[in-house]
């Protein structure tokens, strides 16, 4: 008898028959399907920790952008405190220093103040007299009975709000009509 070469002894070892080599099939599919959910699985799982990490970015960008601007915020509350002492020198100007360079100079101070607030996105709350009364933007400290303007309408402006981008930093403070004959003064709103 021939002496077989190792590949023949192997190739006899192997079982080649229909049924192990679909057994073998099925094994590999099997394993195949395994790994295509698994990879399904992990690439979910990625998706999902990709879109928290996005959220988290956004969240704590919102945050400090937030935090920032409330340490401005104190820091424009306090200028506005500045910039009523402008409003109320500007007004009380008396008529000899009407044309004087130096209250020019103090009105254009103020004005370059006006400017930088601006440019930080403080304007301020419309409270005109004949302006109906909102208490989101305004604070009613005086009723005025007998202007013959309808009720809730604002008659003066106390002190000047502010609005810093679309969020009431402090309310303009009015004087509100009411009904009434107008023999009762202004009243204070307690």
């Amino acid at each position: 008898m021939a002496r077989k070469t190792r590949a023949e002894e192997r190739i006899e070892e192997l079982d080649v028959s229909p049924t192990a080599l679909i057994a073998e099939l099925d094994e590999a599919k099997a394993a195949r399907d395994e790994a295509a959910a698994k990879a399904d699985e992990y690439l979910t799982a990625l998706q999902r920790e990709r879109a928290e990490f996005v959220n988290f970015k956004r969240r704590t960008a919102e945050e400090r952008e937030r935090d920032l601007g409330l340490a401005g915020e104190d820091l424009i509350r306090k200028v506005l405190a500045v910039a009523d002492d402008f409003d109320r020198a500007i007004e009380n100007r008396p008529a000899a220093l009407a044309d004087d360079a130096w209250a020019e100079g103090i009105a254009a101070i103020d004005r370059k103040l006006r400017l930088l607030l601006e440019s930080e996105g403080v304007t301020a709350v419309d409270a005109a007299a004949g302006t109906a009364f909102d208490p989101r933007h305004h604070e009613a400290v005086v009723s005025v009975p007998g202007t013959g303007r309808p009720e809730g309408e604002i008659v003066d402006e106390i002190r000047r709000g502010y609005k810093l981008r679309d969020r009431v930093i402090r309310p303009a403070l009015v004087a509100v009509a009411t009904a009434g004959d107008g023999d009762d003064a202004a009243r204070p709103i307690n």
